[in-house]
């Protein structure tokens, strides 16, 4: 392909990124994604932070994966700082489909605790993914201070974060086993139970151990 051409197909594909049909938008995105162009990942990282169409946020991210880390990590590091959330979601997202573990840093305990809640909830997939080795512990000390917080995807969500880092959030969980908060109880003791039965499934765990705490119980021998 000459350079004019691709220039030409470049402009195309920018453009169709703004298009109001969606399934333009998701073909543009295609485009940028099987011919990797650094004159795209400003506009398929903008993009991300207003596209309304799940499938096609989906292929934005792929997209971002497509390039090269040195093009796209600064600018997924700074659009997690964005004010506005679905760019915080969004870069964050892409970061754990990197998988690159020098966006570490920028998993603070703030974005942890985003007040947003997909914003956190992705936060804790995305920490699960680039925490190092040794960290998993303080990991799990900013985790638990989200027990009980939000609606039951928001609860399973920051679950299935805890269970994923393993046996080392049992001291962390044991501990808010006693807070003075009985949905911080309830939740905790539902992430212990499905550490120890991951079959168990997270509604059945959440009303056993409402019971539980409605009951007085620690989760420990009651039931």
């Amino acid at each position: 392909m000459t350079a004019t051409r691709q220039d030409t197909e470049t402009t195309r594909t920018l453009r169709a990124l703004e298009d109001s049909r969606s399934s333009v938008r998701l073909r543009a995105a295609l485009a940028a994604g099987s011919a990797p162009d650094p004159r795209f990942v400003d506009a398929l990282v903008e993009r991300c932070a207003i596209e309304p169409e799940f499938l096609v946020r989906d292929m934005l991210t792929w997209a971002l994966t497509r390039h090269p880390l040195s093009t796209t990590l600064p600018r997924l590091l700074h659009e997690v700082r964005s004010e506005r959330a679905q760019a915080r979601s969004q870069a964050l997202h892409t970061l754990s489909k990197l998988g690159d573990r020098r966006a570490w840093p920028a998993i603070t305990p703030a974005i942890l605790c985003d007040a947003d809640d997909e914003v956190a909830r992705t936060a804790w997939r995305t920490a699960v993914v680039l925490v190092p080795g040794g960290e998993e512990p303080a990991l799990a000390t900013v985790l638990v201070t989200q027990l009980g917080r939000g609606g039951r995807e928001t609860q399973l969500s920051l679950s299935r974060a805890l269970v994923a880092l393993g046996e080392m959030v049992v001291p962390a969980l044991s501990a808010a086993e006693s807070a003075p908060d009985p949905l911080v109880r309830a939740h905790a003791l539902a992430t212990q139970r499905l550490l120890r039965d991951p079959d168990a499934g997270f509604e059945f765990a959440i009303e056993e151990a409402k019971r539980v705490v409605a009951l007085g119980g620690s989760g420990h021998g009651g039931g």
